[in-house]
């Protein structure tokens, strides 16, 4: 039981303390006056939970750190658990033993990394953890009638969440997720997972079939392949003998290609040849002539050069006389006599000398000048003989390097020439498109040509080119035929492989899956019998503990003063219902008097808190019970609660809490304590009355 609880600075309360014994005891007052803060306080202190958004919420305002503190016996044992929780969210907590005025401390803090957790310690002591003390001892407002007022499918839920039937589902949950990672590992292991046995039969069954399909077609292929390759062999053999045919046919195009191209490259130089020739013959015509005139030439040009030089030489030497001859007659003009005597020595001179006198020397430089023009005339028909005979020695000298250059010697050379130009001219075809025969004739290169030419025609005589063709495109034809029968016969037989690797692979991985099917097989019976909710075994924990209910909750009913003499829970297909009994009769939960409803309510928790352990605290806390209730069911839930004490007296004592705004209702109550709670400026304050 709960000995006593201590707050300080926690949600509504600065410091309060509240004492408590066995028995019920009651807490009443207003809406806000921080009755509720009590259940926190028990939770917090307990289990570090409770209703508020977080930690920091249960600190009163204005204050900076907040603590609850709960002391409780537990079979002849006295325990206190504190927790303190401050602004910036620091927790403490301490779990102690009280010997003999002694504080031995049992556990502190939550370090469940280090294996060290009060909240477990708690839980050892008390027998329950958080979640089964809710539902076991502790009934939030408007529950009380809720649990006879619910819908049958909606109590079945609720029992189940007591004896803990839901955590079937998570139990479900966890073999389902073993069972599809077991699953993934057959998979992973042979590519296929017991739920495959199914399709890896039709599969089988499909590959069987599809061998069987796929025989008959191969056998057909391969007489197709055989006949093909024979037909293939036979024209390749054909081909084979005739392909050099082929070729010398190529050749001997070739060779008349070569030989009109020899022709026209060899008449071309023959012709160039014979221009060549011509043009010797017209250079050379005439040039023996003018050659033979060469010597005869010279000799007359030195000869008239030998004249002309003389001539030159005489002219010189009459003008170099004149010029004596002026020169006396100027000495003339000065030697005239006067008096017959002489300028000189005037001595007496009958006449002078005739190269002293000045007609003499005009004579004489006359006639000189007439003798240089002589000469001067005979040097210019000289100069003109030397310039006809220079000419005549020009032409003759081209003659000879003419004949020189083209190597001609003498006059029988040059006959041969142009007997050698006549009879290439004889020799050229009129076209090269013309018998070759007569191109066979240019020279010896061309007649080897041709007579490779004659032995080519020899050789492929009779041999048609158009049917050696039409003969290599049937093989061709054949071979594609062929190719494709090959890759038909190709695939049949990668199918028929591929279906005998599958159907081996079906096989091996059947025997196997079935093993496997029947190992998962009894996973899901143990699933459906064992973990489902509506399985035999939930089905049999529910029956045990709705009988175990029912009993317990019978047990209470006879302590209270009512005309149910017992309770009975059973279970439909969906849904649970609750019926009750007198000595005489059944009766409708619907015919109850409030006060009667508000004792099987009462009941049935107390029988749920039973099968739960009812927890060493053997505490039930009623949160606003008269909530919803109209004047008489509160009467009568006041009358129940009274009788709450002979239960306390019993041999398994049982703490009540009972927390109400309803103070009226229990003036002339006989219940143990009460406790006003009121709303003050520092908070809730808390009077026993």
């Amino acid at each position: 039981m709960i000995t006593s609880i201590e707050l300080g600075d926690f949600l509504a309360h600065s410091n309060t303390r509240l004492e408590f014994e066995n028995g019920v005891t009651v807490f009443v007052g207003h809406n806000g006056a921080g009755k509720s803060s009590i259940i926190d306080a028990i939770t917090f202190s307990l289990f570090g939970q409770h209703t508020r958004k977080s930690n920091k919420g249960l600190i009163k305002r204005g204050a900076n750190q907040g603590f609850a503190k709960i002391n409780f016996s537990v079979n002849g044992k006295n325990f206190e658990a504190a927790r303190k929780v401050d602004t910036k969210g620091s927790l403490s907590a301490k779990l102690s033993e009280m010997r003999d005025n002694d504080q031995i401390e049992l556990a502190a803090g939550e370090r469940k990394q280090f294996g060290e957790s009060m909240t477990s310690e708690v839980e050892k002591i008390i027998g329950l953890d958080f979640e089964k003390l809710k539902i076991a001892s502790i009934v939030q407002q408007g529950e009380l009638n809720a649990i006879i007022k619910a819908k049958p499918k909606e109590f079945k839920e609720l029992l189940n969440a007591i004896i803990g039937i839901n955590k079937l589902d998570v139990a479900i949950e966890s073999m389902k997720i073993v069972n599809k990672e077991f699953r993934e590992k057959i998979k992973e292991k042979i590519g296929y997972d017991d739920t495959h046995v199914d399709i890896l039969a039709r599969d089988l069954e499909r590959n069987q079939n599809e061998i069987k399909q796929s025989i008959p077609m191969k056998s057909k292929l391969e007489e197709e392949q055989k006949s093909l390759q024979k037909e293939v062999e036979e024209i390749r053999n054909r081909i084979e003998r005739d392909a050099p045919k082929i070729d010398k046919i190529n050749q001997l195009e070739s060779r008349k290609n070569e030989l009109r191209s020899y022709a026209k490259e060899a008449i071309r130089e023959i012709q160039e040849e014979i221009s060549e020739n011509e043009r010797k013959i017209r250079d050379c015509q005439g040039c023996f002539e003018h050659a033979t005139q060469k010597e005869d030439l010279e000799s007359k040009i030195k000869k008239v050069e030998e004249a002309i030089e003389d001539t030159i030489k005489k002219i010189q030497e009459m003008t170099n006389q004149i010029a004596s001859l002026k020169e006396k007659l100027i000495l003339a003009g000065k030697l005239q006599l006067k008096d017959n005597k002489c300028p000189v020595c005037d001595s007496i001179v009958d006449k002078l000398n005739p190269l002293f006198q000045e007609e003499h020397l005009k004579e004489e430089i006359n006639s000189l000048q007439d003798q240089i023009f002589s000469k001067g005339k005979e040097k210019e028909m000289y100069n003109k003989k030397r310039l006809e005979f220079s000419e005549k020695l020009h032409s003759a000298r081209d003659a000879e390097a003419t004949l020189r250059a083209h190597s001609i010697s003498n006059k029988d050379e040059l006959l041969k020439i142009q007997e050698d130009v006549k009879l290439k001219k004889q020799k050229i075809p009129l076209t090269i498109n013309s018998n070759l025969v007569e191109i066979a004739q240019i020279d010896s290169h061309a007649k080897m040509i041709f007579e490779n030419i004659i032995k080519l025609e020899k050789d492929t005589e009779g041999f048609d080119e158009s049917e050696f063709l039409e003969l290599k495109n049937t093989v061709e034809i054949k071979q594609r035929s062929l190719s494709q029968t090959d890759q038909q016969l190709g695939v049949i037989i990668e199918r028929i492989s591929k279906n005998e690797e599958e159907i081996s692979k079906i096989k091996k991985a059947s025997e196997e899956l079935w093993i496997v099917k029947d190992y998962m097989s009894g996973l899901e019976q143990i699933q459906t019998n064992v973990f489902s909710r509506d399985g035999p075994v939930a089905t049999s924990l529910r029956s045990w503990a709705l009988n175990t209910i029912s009993a317990k909750a019978s047990e209470y009913l006879a302590l209270l003063n009512t005309k149910i003499q017992r309770i009975h829970l059973t279970e439909k297909t969906r849904d649970i219902s609750i019926t009750c009994y007198s000595k005489n009769e059944t009766l409708d939960l619907e015919s109850l008097s409030g006060g009667e409803q508000v004792s099987v309510a009462l009941a049935l928790r107390l029988g749920m808190a039973s099968l739960l352990g009812a927890s060493n605290l053997n505490l039930m806390i009623l949160d606003e019970p008269t909530t919803h209730l109209d004047a008489e069911r509160k009467k009568s839930l006041v009358g129940v609660l009274s009788q709450l004490s002979n239960i306390s007296n019993s041999e398994s004592p049982m703490q009540f809490l009972i927390i109400t705004h309803d103070a009226e209702i229990f003036e002339d109550s006989t219940v143990e304590r009460i406790y006003k709670f009121e709303s003050s400026e520092n908070g809730s304050k808390v009077i026993a009355l």
